[in-house]
């Protein structure tokens, strides 16, 4: 089950993968909007499942403290980094922002029946150096005071999300269902804040609007759903080093879409986060081997 559950948490991070060549595709739609629209179209999924499953609606019957913490993490996080990405520039306010594997995999230590060994750690790390070469590009790193508010908004927005993941285990009881009602108020919010702050821009065309709902059903979506399941039932330091795979994953998609071009940093960015993955998740691969090795033939 814990196996499972860390794989479905997973593709939460192949979701992600999606994001930028979905975001890119969706034209000049501000990024509050482009929120709100998302995750109401995120919103309906849960919805839609309870066609089916009509006594699942009563799963939104949640304490206050589960609702601040949904609403914290999804709007939160979301806000945070806009903000982020408003006062400071894109690469250095990515990369602090996805400090948040190498937190959830240290965080993890303070968890209840969870163990931190070195090789979680280690794993993170050689996912976060790879991830800086794909962030990086061959523009370098360049930290300005004058960005100081805006790399401390990436900073929280990191510290926001692992504690979110976190904190979302200890409330493992709380059904996945209840994402549903996250997503909904994440989607008002972020209308208020669209409202407060931007000029409302369409999609002109109809790839930009189907480029919308494809980030509706899957990257800002389903994607929650999954995470929200794989953090509470698997193996939380294995999806924390894994995350690292969704910026590797997205230059790799927008690659193949014809968005970029491949490189040996592109390489180097891939062999360090897929060694950091496997480094991570050894206790899984060897606990596999081992049960496959004493089953009867």
């Amino acid at each position: 089950m814990v196996r499972l559950a860390t794989l479905i948490g997973f593709s939460a991070v192949v979701m992600w993968a999606l994001l930028a060549l979905f975001t890119d595709a969706s034209g000049k739609v501000p990024p509050f909007q482009l929120t709100a629209m998302t995750f109401t179209i995120g919103t309906s999924l849960g919805l839609v499942s309870w066609l089916w499953r009509p006594g699942a609606a009563r799963h939104l019957k949640q304490p206050p403290t589960v609702w601040l913490l949904g609403t914290l993490g999804l709007f939160g996080y979301h806000f945070l980094y806009f903000t982020a990405l408003r006062h400071a520039p894109a690469v250095e306010a990515s990369l602090i922002a996805y400090l948040w594997p190498l937190l959830i995999v240290v965080g993890s230590a303070l968890m209840p029946g969870e163990r931190l060994a070195w090789y979680h750690v280690v794993g993170t790390l050689f996912g976060l150096a790879g991830t800086a070469l794909i962030v990086t590009k061959s523009g370098g790193i360049g930290f300005e005071a004058k960005y100081l508010f805006g790399y401390a908004m990436a900073a929280l927005c990191a510290l926001t999300w692992s504690t979110y993941s976190l904190m979302s285990r200890r409330f493992a009881a709380v059904p996945t269902d209840a994402v549903t009602g996250f997503c909904a108020v994440t989607a008002i919010l972020s209308l208020v804040c669209h409202l407060a702050l931007e000029q409302t821009v369409w999609p002109e065309t109809a790839t930009q609007w189907l480029a919308v709902a494809g980030l509706g059903l899957l990257p800002v979506g389903a994607a929650f759903y999954a995470w929200d399941f794989g953090v509470k039932r698997g193996n939380i330091q294995v999806l924390g080093a894994a995350s690292y795979a969704a910026p590797l994953l997205s230059t790799l998609v927008l690659i193949l879409a014809g968005s970029a071009e491949p490189s040996l940093r592109i390489l180097a960015a891939c062999l360090l986060i897929t060694f950091g993955a496997v480094l991570a998740a050894k206790d899984m691969i060897l606990s596999k081997r081992r049960n496959q090795a004493i089953e009867p033939a």
